[in-house]
């Protein structure tokens, strides 16, 4: 691929980079340096949107001339933003938060092309929790670990136990990256992956 049309993936996050690597497409990646601080009064889907962006251009200023992928996630249950548990017990609270409930992740994808256009979509998927006991969620947390995950489980690993049901247009929203929107996106900025 040439220098000029790299494609370059605005994260550091592993499950991101594992997801754009199903697209068979050569990347590299860069950390941008971007305030996540939400605004006051700022909705989920505007957080998401706009910090997409934000890392998008980061990541442009860094590789400029080429395709740059930012993405951003936020979880939402009963109008409560879910951010990442950090400890075994918020793990515990969040998941007890969680049972029998809708979750709502809505991730922000922003994609920038070589010659500057720019496309930032809110892609939204429904997580419904079955009713959980304590036993379960303990066990859950002791096997899995899911400090650093938004929700406090890895809906790609054991975490599926914990679901009654999925509702989205494409299972990768969930990890992180919606692959579906992005591909669409890059075929209307003149890349193809098929094709590459």
């Amino acid at each position: 691929m040439p220098t000029q049309s790299q494609i370059v993936l605005a994260s550091t996050s592993a499950f991101r980079k594992a997801l754009l690597e199903k697209l068979g497409v050569d990347f590299i990646t860069c950390k941008p340096k971007t305030d996540e601080t939400p605004l006051e009064n700022e909705q989920p889907q505007q957080l998401v949107a706009r910090l997409a962006q934000l890392k998008a251009q980061a990541g442009a200023k860094l590789h400029p001339n080429s395709f740059i992928i930012g993405s951003d996630q936020v979880a939402v249950v009963k109008g409560v933003v879910l951010g990442k548990p950090g400890t075994t017990d918020k793990a515990l609270q969040q998941l007890a938060m969680l049972s029998g409930q809708a979750v709502t992740f809505y991730t922000g994808l922003t994609l920038i092309s070589p010659d500057q256009q720019l496309k930032t979509i809110v892609e939204p998927f429904v997580v419904h929790f079955r009713s959980l006991t304590q036993d379960e969620i303990k066990a859950y947390v002791q096997k899995e670990q899911p400090l650093n995950c938004a929700g406090s489980f890895k809906s790609e690993a054991l975490g599926i136990c914990l679901f009654e049901k999925l509702e989205g247009r494409d299972p990768n929203t969930l990890i992180g990256l919606p692959l579906i929107a992005l591909n669409e996106m890059l075929i209307e900025f003149g890349l193809n992956p098929l094709l590459v």
